[in-house]
């Protein structure tokens, strides 16, 4: 059962353009090649997510162009697909180039271990996806209604386990990579995708695993190693935790249904945290993840886009039932799970060692964003380095970077070069700004209702002061702010989250588990960026006070009930 689902009723337009599109080719070539505008058709703008790529407009120039009867100030934004973030030099230059010639001179790391260019204009969409290609990086379901980007644990050569995760998290990738030969014909003049061994362009053309009209929404996947979170595995429809017993891999617990998108006012919608369903070995992983994905594609609802992930499916049917289906189409049961543990969501600041005696450099990048702006010249620091040093380069779902593979005498060479650049700034940052995420939001992204990458960096300082003024400034708070409640930067797993309601107006989450496993209730709504440091001051004054050592902010105001005194709205995820 490929292309159906279990319901007779009429699917949304999205599912009619997909069924429609001869495997989401569409009309692109011929959008793409319409030089009158800046935009693409509308069916082949929904076409083009699964491509790797979404239009948006200048909003901040928005209404000053309809004033003069001008087309909104299109662009497009590029995203890469790159498993677990890790790239060599050689591709991180490359990269820097793509940037420099298309993309305003900026690069976005994003939560999902990649980079993302933003205001690409049309008549160089093509160029840019291919010089992506040609580095053997892709574009293809970065977005979409399909398997995005796989995230794995911050660095495969940590240890044993690391190093399995990042090759798994690379094989399900592979294995769950659309087939179809449509981003070869458009993009790439039918030259096959790197690793593969044909275009896949001829007829007929199948999709084995996704069907002619994929899957209803899209689908995240991450793996990762205790104790570090650091891909937030249970923001993730799929996750898979290590399980590491004397140094020893045994497998894998396995985790369904997590996701973070909302709609603000709608009931039917709501942030989730994934749940365990038992535990698999490394060598059932891929089969597992693709059975978790057919049963989604047959189950899921493909009426309502906005009640179509994974999450809503599973509680429709219950977890148990979800469970039995999923070993039904595997034709094996699956393990207990084994007991984990988690301690942050965080990245390491500074130097780390890997089992080999190679040192990892984690550098932290307000919002991810990558440019020369007044002292912080990112984008020109980075591109020395890798000249220089020929590291590699690991993007961390915390919008950060880390310069990996560096021998002892070339430490002092990489410091040198990042105070040249005024990269070495996050050496003095507070725990709570070094953990502090943002979307991109206004003025590029079309859902935005606030800003969120324009305010973090004041968020961060007013609230930084108030925890100054109470001695909570080595403590590590999770913020995370985004435009809208589609959830970018995982905001309900933050123990502060900031959704974006309207201008200068956030709804505010509270009580989140330090280590992503506890999603926060809302504690405000539609307030003004003041009010949100008016509610917060006493609640981190009494956390000063009143706190136990050791405790996370999000677990005193569960304990405090602070959270429960004030708003008895849904607990996602006891």
């Amino acid at each position: 059962m490929n292309d159906t689902t279990k319901t007779t009723s009429a699917v949304s337009a999205a599912e009619v353009i997909k069924s429609e599109s001869n495997f989401l080719r569409g009309t692109i070539k011929e959008s793409l090649a319409d030089a009158v505008t800046g935009a693409v058709a509308d069916a082949d703008q929904i076409l083009l997510k699964f491509h790797g790529t979404y239009q948006q407009d200048d909003r901040d120039v928005r209404l000053e162009r309809q004033k003069q009867k001008l087309e909104p100030d299109y662009g497009f934004m590029i995203r890469a697909r790159i498993t677990g973030g890790v790239i060599a030099a050689e591709q991180w230059l490359a990269l820097d180039d793509i940037a420099t010639r298309y993309a305003k001179d900026s690069i976005r790391l994003t939560t999902r271990q990649t980079v993302q260019y933003h205001r690409v204009e049309k008549k160089d969409l093509k160029a840019a996806i291919q010089a992506i290609n040609e580095i053997q990086l892709t574009t293809i379901a970065a977005c979409g209604d399909v398997n995005r980007n796989v995230l794995s644990a911050t660095n495969p050569t940590l240890s044993e386990a690391h190093a399995e995760t990042y090759r798994l998290a690379g094989a399900i990738s592979d294995h769950l990579i659309p087939e179809t030969g449509s981003y070869s014909d458009i993009w790439l003049d039918g030259k096959p995708l790197y690793g593969k061994q044909k275009a896949n362009s001829g007829s007929p053309e199948s999709e084995p695993i996704y069907g002619k009209t994929y899957l209803p929404r899209k689908f995240k996947i991450a793996l990762a190693v205790p104790p570090d979170n650091d891909v937030d595995v249970y923001a993730n429809d799929l996750g898979y935790v290590a399980i590491v017993e004397q140094g020893k891999l045994l497998g894998y617990n396995v985790l369904v249904g997590g996701g973070m998108g909302m709609s603000h006012g709608d009931t039917k919608t709501y942030p989730n945290a994934a749940r365990v369903i038992g535990m698999c070995t490394p060598e059932q992983v891929v089969a597992v993840a693709e059975q978790v994905v057919t049963v989604q594609r047959d189950y899921g609802n493909r009426q309502e886009r906005k009640n179509a992930r994974l999450k809503y499916t599973i509680d429709r049917h219950g977890l148990a039932w979800f469970r039995e289906e999923v070993e039904r189409r595997l034709g094996f049961e699956l393990q207990q799970a084994r007991p984990f543990h988690f301690n942050t969501t965080a990245d390491q600041p500074g130097w780390r060692q890997d089992s080999s005696g190679l040192w990892h450099w984690c550098v932290h990048i307000m919002s991810g964003r990558i440019s020369d702006t007044g002292e912080q010249r990112y984008l020109s620091g980075f591109r020395a380095i890798a000249k220089a040093l020929g590291c590699g380069f690991i993007m961390t779902a915390n919008q950060n970077l880390v310069l990996s593979g560096i021998r002892d005498e070339d430490k002092a060479r990489l410091e040198a070069l990042a105070a040249e650049y005024g990269m070495a700034a996050d050496a003095n940052w507070t725990p709570f700004r070094r953990q502090a995420m943002a979307c991109v939001g206004l003025p590029t992204c079309a859902l935005a209702m606030a800003e969120s990458e324009r305010a973090l960096p004041d968020f961060v300082q007013r609230i930084e002061s108030v925890m100054q003024q109470c001695g909570l400034e080595q403590r590590a708070i999770t913020m995370r702010i985004t435009g809208c409640p589609n959830g970018c930067a995982r905001p309900y797993l933050a123990e502060i989250g900031l959704v974006g309601k309207g201008p200068g107006h956030y709804n505010l989450y509270l009580g989140a588990a330090a280590d992503g496993s506890r999603l926060n209730k809302l504690y405000r709504e539609n307030i003004s960026e003041d009010a949100v440091i008016a509610e917060l001051e006493p609640l981190l004054q009494r956390y000063a006070q009143e706190g136990l050592e050791e405790e996370a902010f999000g677990d005193f105001l569960i304990r405090s009930q602070l959270i429960k005194a004030v708003t008895e709205g849904r607990l996602f995820h006891d």
